[in-house]
C-alpha cells in the first residue's frame, strides 16, 4: 500500500466573525456563484502605494485556495508577501462601515485606511 503525502498549507490571513458575516450575507444576497471565492489580494496604486483588493471571484491558475470558516478564499501566490498575517475585519459603526484590514506587513498606510506601503 503506498503512502499518501497531504500538503498543508497555512491560511496566509485570517477573517473575524464580523468579516465572515458580513460576507456570508453579501453572498446570499448577491447570489454569488459557488465555485467563486473571496478575491484577496493587492494591487498598484492608492495613497500610499499599494490599495487591497477584496471581492468574490473565480480562481485562476496563478492562485492559491484556502479555506477560512467556510468561505473559500483565493489569493494570487505573488500578492502572499505582502499579505501573510493579515486580519481582515468588518465594521458596522455610527462613523464608520466597511472591511478593515490590520496588516503587520505595511509599514505606512493612510487615512482612508485601504491604502498601504510596504
Amino acid at each position: 500500500m503506498e503512502s499518501v503525502k497531504e500538503k498543508t498549507t497555512t491560511v496566509p490571513i485570517s477573517l473575524t466573525n464580523g468579516a465572515l458575516d458580513q460576507l456570508n450575507l453579501i453572498r446570499q444576497q448577491e447570489d454569488i456563484p459557488a465555485e467563486y471565492g473571496l478575491r484577496v489580494g493587492v494591487k498598484g496604486g492608492g495613497c500610499s502605494g499599494f490599495s487591497y483588493i477584496l471581492g468574490f471571484d473565480a480562481p485562476d491558475e496563478n492562485d492559491d485556495i484556502f479555506e477560512i470558516s467556510g468561505i473559500k478564499v483565493i489569493m494570487n501566490k505573488a500578492h502572499a508577501i505582502y499579505l501573510i498575517g493579515m486580519e481582515v475585519d468588518f465594521i458596522n459603526g455610527l462613523d464608520n462601515r466597511g472591511f478593515t484590514f490590520n496588516n503587520p506587513n505595511a509599514t505606512s498606510t493612510c487615512g482612508c485606511g485601504t491604502s498601504f506601503s510596504a
